[in-house]
Parts: structure tokens; C-alpha cells; sequence
């Protein structure tokens, strides 16, 4: 269906209103106010987008104050910007590639890190033979935080069964955890830290719970140095600079919309009947019901939730987002349909 407006907790269809509980707008910054006059405050300073290269001879300050704010908020060394989640992927697996003799993926790794010579981490799920021999070799295992249609990130401790003799950097796709889980909505980046990884590197779309169209990459600052002058990133267009800008600008905003969204979860947490037929989990805001006709109820109720064939997946992507901007009375709906069709 086509809609006129961006949809936030409401969305018009033809004339008539529904709840939305789909997209990716978790901390539902694309409608907020004061997060919408610091973008139109910093598209005047900055203009509408920059189309230079990021290592021409002249060099805008924005981009130094949003990406010294992202680093700082990710708890990373170095942080660096570029137009899109998937051009951040693009590039960590670039400038990985030569350092790398063999790259493992999780299963339903997004398409931005899958590289067309890359094994599976699993067969059958048990660990790839491989990372289990005792041929030296530096691998690359490419996963995503919180992987599709789950609710929980990935524990890493696991990888403490690959063997001592392989040199282990671990690429994390983070668009769907930077913003939401951590501190203040500060991902996962921080809290892996296991001795057998000699390099972690995350990257995400900023597009989702950050509000603002373009893609960061985060690691230590030598692979950055490597990012900086790979000839992908000196030769691209970065980021619009005013969004940069307004990252740095909107950090109280990002802070106070995680607590709310915390608050939104706490009374789903409350509220919701326990079942395994709809999975959710407190500290996150994505809910899957597995009930048969629950989109015909939602639909009748005029509910909305996210319904689509995902590329990388065999089954529809039908799944019920929460965003700070719901109200209680948004989620009191949204419970007691859930709870009524769970038995």
C-alpha cells in the first residue's frame, strides 16, 4: 500500500487512520520535533549535501563533531561516516579481504557483508569443521547483532570454541542494536570482548533508530586509518554533512527517546501474557507473533504491523515494532489482541 505521510505510531490509509507497528524508526526520531528543527537548523548551515570527497582540501568540521560523538557513544576508538549501512559493509569487506584467508557468516547475515566466498559459520548446527582444525589461518566471521526474526543478540561466548590457531576478526552488522540495547542504546561493540578476537568492527545503517539517512563503520583507530584511505571511501560522496552534524547535536534527544522506549517495553513486559506463540523479549522491541490469521485480526482492527518477503529469508518478515512515540493506549490495543488470540 502507498501512503502520503510518513508513517509514525499513526499511519492514513486513504481516509482512514491506523495504528502502525512496523518500519525501523525505533526511537522514532523522523517525526520528532526538536530532533526535525536540529536537522533543518544544521541543512542550513550545511546545506542540502555535500558532493566532495571526504579527503579534498577542504574539510568540513561537521564531520569531525558527529563522528567523534558516534566513536564516543559506541565506546570505539574511531568512528568514520559514510552515506549508507550497505556502503559501510561494502567497505569493511573490502579492505578485509586481502588480511583475510577465509570469512565464515551466521546465517541471515544481510547481503552488505555476505561475500560470494564465504562459508557457513554452521553446518547442521554445529560449528564449521573448519574453524575447529588446527590449520593456522586469519578467518573473518561477518554475523548481525540481533539476526532476523530474533529477539535476543547473538552471545558471542561461543567463540571461544574456535581454534587457538586462528587469528579471529568479527564484523558485526549493528543497524538493528545501535541505538536500541546498551547503554543508553549504545550497541553491542563494547560489551565483546573476548581474548581470542584480535579485531572487532562494527558497522551500521544510521537510517533506522539514529533517524538520519547514511551508514557508520567502528573500530580501532588503525583499521580506520585503513578505511580512511581505501580508494572506495576517498573517492565517494560522504554522508550529508547536517546529518552528521545533528548527531552530535542530538545527543540529549537520542538519550531521552532510549528511555522512553525502555518505558514502552517495560509496560508490554508487564502486560503482555507469556506464550510461545508471540515472542518478545523486554530489552527489545521487535515482537513476533506466531498466531495463524493474526494479520486478518490486525487488519480488522486496523492495525498495521511490517509484512514482507525478505530477500535473504525463505518465510515472510511479519513482525511487530515498537517505537518510543507509541502511546500506552497504542500498546494496551496491541496486548489485548495478542492476548486474546494466544490460546
Amino acid at each position: 500500500m502507498k501512503v502520503n505521510q510518513f508513517p509514525d505510531r499513526i499511519i492514513k490509509v486513504g481516509n482512514e487512520d491506523y495504528l502502525y507497528f512496523g518500519g525501523t524508526a525505533y526511537l522514532g526520531l523522523p517525526t520528532n520535533k526538536k530532533f526535525l528543527k536540529l536537522v533543518v537548523k544544521n541543512i542550513l548551515k550545511w546545506g542540502s549535501a555535500y558532493g566532495s570527497s571526504r579527503n579534498a582540501n577542504i574539510k568540513l568540521k561537521a564531520y569531525d563533531n558527529g563522528e567523534q560523538f558516534i566513536a564516543k557513544h559506541i565506546k570505539a576508538a574511531s568512528a568514520l561516516t559514510v552515506s549508507s549501512g550497505m556502503l559501510a559493509g561494502k567497505l569493511v569487506l573490502d579492505v578485509m579481504k586481502p588480511q583475510t584467508d577465509c570469512f565464515f557468516h551466521f546465517p541471515t547475515i544481510h547481503p552488505a557483508v555476505k561475500g560470494t566466498d564465504s562459508l557457513p559459520f554452521f553446518i547442521e548446527d554445529e560449528l564449521n569443521p573448519r574453524l575447529l582444525d588446527s590449520v593456522p589461518e586469519k578467518i573473518t566471521i561477518l554475523t548481525d547483532a540481533v539476526p532476523s526474526f530474533q529477539i535476543k543478540p547473538i552471545d558471542f561466548s561461543f567463540l571461544n570454541l574456535i581454534s587457538t590457531t586462528k587469528e579471529i576478526t568479527l564484523i558485526i552488522d549493528e543497524s538493528h542494536s545501535l541505538g536500541i540495547v546498551g547503554v543508553n542504546g549504545c550497541g553491542l561493540y563494547s560489551t565483546i570482548n573476548l581474548s581470542n578476537i584480535k579485531r572487532k568492527i562494527m558497522f551500521a545503517s544510521l537510517g533506522k533508530a539514529f533517524g538520519l539517512s547514511g551508514g557508520v563503520i567502528a573500530s580501532d583507530a588503525e583499521f580506520m586509518n585503513q578505511i580512511a584511505t581505501n580508494d572506495t571511501f576517498v573517492s565517494s560522496a560522504g554522508m550529508n554533512p547536517a546529518f552528521v552534524q545533528t548527531m552530535a547535536d542530538a545527543e540529549d534527544i537520542y538519550i531521552r527517546q532510549h528511555q522512553k522506549l525502555r518505558k514502552k517495553l517495560d509496560y508490554i513486559n508487564v502486560n503482555l501474557v507469556k506464550n510461545n506463540k508471540v515472542e518478545f523479549n523486554p530489552d527489545y522491541p521487535v515482537i513476533y507473533p506466531h498466531i495463524e490469521g493474526i494479520n486478518e485480526v490486525f487488519s480488522k482492527n486496523k492495525i498495521i504491523p511490517t509484512n514482507f518477503k525478505y530477500p535473504t529469508d525463505t518465510k515472510m518478515l511479519n513482525r511487530i515494532v515498537i517505537t518510543a512515540n507509541h502511546k500506552e493506549k497504542d500498546l494496551d490495543k496491541l496486548i489485548h489482541i495478542l492476548n486474546q488470540h494466544q490460546f
